[in-house]
C-alpha cells in the first residue's frame, strides 16, 4: 500500500483484530444476557409473552406457547384486566419499555371460583335463614291440617309435607355449606342408623317400583349419626331421582358394605340414567340434576373426610360409588 509504513500497517492490523476481538466479546456478552433473560421469563409461572411495536412475537415462554390462542384475545393496555378462555380466567398485565411490550396472563380460575363461591354461600345461607321460620310454620301447620281433613285430603297434605321436607333438607345443607362441617362422634349399630335412611327414603317419594337393598352385616360405627345420615341419603334420594328419569318401570337402589383394617367401606349402585358431566359432579352450586341445588355431594364429601375418609365415583361398567369411613 502506498503512503503506509510498516509500522502503520502493524499497528492497523492489531486494531483490527483489536475490533474483531471486542465484536466477539460483545457478541458473546449479547448472546449470554439474551439467554439469561430467555431463562427469567421461561421461569415465570404464568405465560409471558414480549412483543415488538408490530406487536409480532420477539420472546415467550413454554406456557405461551401452549396458550397461542389466548394471545389473540390480549391487547396491550396501561390497566389491568380480565379475560376468559377455554372455561379458565386470566389476569392480563402489560409492561411497555422503549420498543418492547411485555403481557402476562396469569391464571386466577380458583381464586375467581372461590370467591363466587364465597358470595354465593353468604347469599344462600341468608336466604335460608329467611325462608326456615315460614317453613317451620308450614311444616307444623300441615301436621295439625293432617290430622283434621276427611281421609280423601290426607295425600294431598303428605305430598304438601313431602316438598317441605325436601326444602327444609336444602337449607340444612346450605348453612352446614356456609358455617362448615364439625362432627360429632359416639358409638352406634349401623342398623339404628339404616332404619333411619329406611325411613327417610319412604319419606322422600317416588313413582316408580323401586328395591333397595342394604348390608346385612351387623357392625359399629364411631361417628356422627346425624351427619352420616345425612350423607347416605343424599346419595339415596341422588339414586331415587335417576332411576325416575330412567326409561324402565322399575329399579334397584343395592349399598354393599365391606372393611379392611382401616376403613369401613360402603359401595351405593343405582339403575338409574348415567352421570353426564362428571367433572362438575364435586363442584358447589354446580348441579348434574334438573332439581338439585349443588351441594349434596360436595357435603357428602366433606362429612366422609371428616370422618377420615372420602367418596369417590366408580369407574365402571356398575354406575356407583365409594363411600370410605375411618375406623
Amino acid at each position: 500500500m502506498p503512503g503506509i509504513t510498516p509500522e502503520e500497517l502493524t499497528l492497523l492490523i492489531e486494531q483490527t483484530y483489536k475490533v474483531e476481538k471486542e465484536f466477539t466479546e460483545l457478541k458473546e456478552s449479547y448472546s449470554h444476557l439474551r439467554e439469561t433473560v430467555e431463562n427469567v421469563v421461561e421461569f415465570l409461572p404464568n405465560p409471558v409473552w414480549v412483543l415488538n411495536e408490530d406487536n409480532d412475537v420477539f420472546l415467550q415462554n413454554s406456557h405461551a406457547k401452549e396458550l397461542e390462542e389466548l394471545l389473540e384475545l390480549l391487547e396491550p393496555r396501561n390497566d389491568d384486566y380480565e379475560v376468559k378462555f377455554n372455561s379458565h380466567s386470566y389476569l392480563v398485565k402489560s409492561s411497555f419499555y422503549k420498543d418492547k411490550i411485555m403481557i402476562s396472563a396469569t391464571d386466577i380460575t380458583v381464586q375467581k371460583r372461590k370467591e363466587n363461591l364465597a358470595t354465593m354461600g353468604q347469599m344462600a345461607a341468608h336466604l335460608s335463614h329467611e325462608i326456615r321460620n315460614p317453613i317451620g310454620s308450614i311444616s307444623l301447620l300441615s301436621s295439625t291440617l293432617k290430622k283434621r281433613v276427611i281421609p280423601e285430603n290426607i295425600l294431598i297434605v303428605e305430598e304438601i309435607q313431602k316438598s317441605v321436607s325436601r326444602i327444609e333438607r336444602i337449607i340444612k345443607a346450605t348453612l352446614m355449606f356456609s358455617k362448615g362441617v364439625d362432627a360429632n362422634m359416639t358409638s352406634f349399630e349401623w342398623s339404628q342408623l339404616q332404619d333411619e335412611l329406611i325411613a327417610g327414603v319412604g319419606y322422600y317419594g317416588y313413582t316408580k317400583d323401586i328395591t333397595f337393598i342394604f348390608p346385612e352385616q351387623k357392625f359399629i360405627l364411631n361417628a356422627d349419626k346425624d351427619l352420616l345420615e345425612m350423607l347416605f341419603s343424599n346419595f339415596l334420594t341422588n339414586a331415587i331421582d335417576a332411576i325416575e328419569l330412567d326409561d324402565n318401570e322399575d329399579g334397584v337402589v343395592e349399598m354393599v358394605y365391606e372393611r379392611d383394617e382401616e376403613f369401613h367401606k360402603f359401595y351405593i349402585y343405582d339403575s338409574g340414567i348415567m352421570i353426564e358431566n362428571t367433572k362438575e359432579l364435586f363442584e358447589a352450586f354446580k348441579s348434574t340434576k334438573v332439581k338439585g341445588n349443588g351441594l349434596g355431594l360436595v357435603l357428602s364429601r366433606q362429612i366422609a373426610e371428616t370422618h377420615g375418609g372420602s367418596v369417590e365415583l366408580l369407574d365402571g361398567e356398575k354406575k356407583g360409588f365409594e363411600i370410605k369411613l375411618a375406623i
